[in-house]
């Protein structure tokens, strides 16, 4: 079964889903699984913003208190720890995540998409990894299994892999995706958001049939 995942790197909810639907595959040991990783931007035009906390920004661009910005992000840790993951939303770096994307996308090639997902979501929510940082980005993708020179032709590129970013998000508004994560399986069932372990158990099993 093929399950295609649009995500972003700066999506909380993503790193959530991930860990609920590789839950949900605990439950099929006989079956076999093929992920593929789609890029999707949040919002493309963040750049980076040194000395800005996220509770600062979040309310900024939302128009809300410093306190409901900071009340949200409590609750989404709490989320995230319940799935046995440890969000540190106090190091978290605002970053653009273009460049998270088109490593992925590299990453993808050399049969690494899953890892290096994994690597730079945690290098987010948990570590504070500013991936913003060139240094940073090759040191993550070189903990993937990349070669350190393919990073840098990446890097030092303004449109290698770009192309392969903007057909995915390309692919999801063609396809009425209007949030991430959205996951589709085998192109017959599509979830949209980070359900319950239930949820994506149910609709593997409805695959299966």
């Amino acid at each position: 079964m093929k399950i295609e995942i649009w995500s972003d790197i700066m999506c909380p909810f993503c790193y959530i889903g991930k860990r609920q639907l590789e839950t949900a595959l605990a439950d099929f040991p006989e079956n076999e699984f093929e992920i593929e990783w789609k890029s999707f931007q949040l919002d493309p035009t963040i750049t980076a913003q040194p000395g800005l906390d996220v509770y600062t920004f979040l309310a900024e661009r939302k128009g809300m208190s410093l306190e409901q910005s900071k009340e949200m992000h409590n609750g989404v840790a709490e989320r995230a720890k319940s799935v046995g993951l440890d969000y540190n939303f106090d190091k978290a770096v605002i970053s653009n995540s273009l460049n998270t994307h088109r490593i992925i996308q590299l990453a993808k090639t050399k049969g690494l998409g899953d890892q290096m997902e994994e690597i730079f979501f945690k290098a987010y929510f948990t570590d504070g990894e500013d991936l913003n940082n060139g240094p940073t980005l090759i040191k993550l993708g070189v903990e993937a299994g990349l070669e350190e020179n393919e990073i840098r032709e990446v890097l030092e590129s303004e449109d290698l892999f770009l192309k392969e970013v903007q057909s995915d998000i390309k692919e999801a508004s063609e396809i009425g995706v209007q949030g991430v994560p959205f996951f589709v399986f085998d192109r017959k069932y599509a979830v949209s958001g980070a359900q319950p372990v239930e949820t994506f158990v149910k609709t593997i099993q409805e695959v299966l049939k």
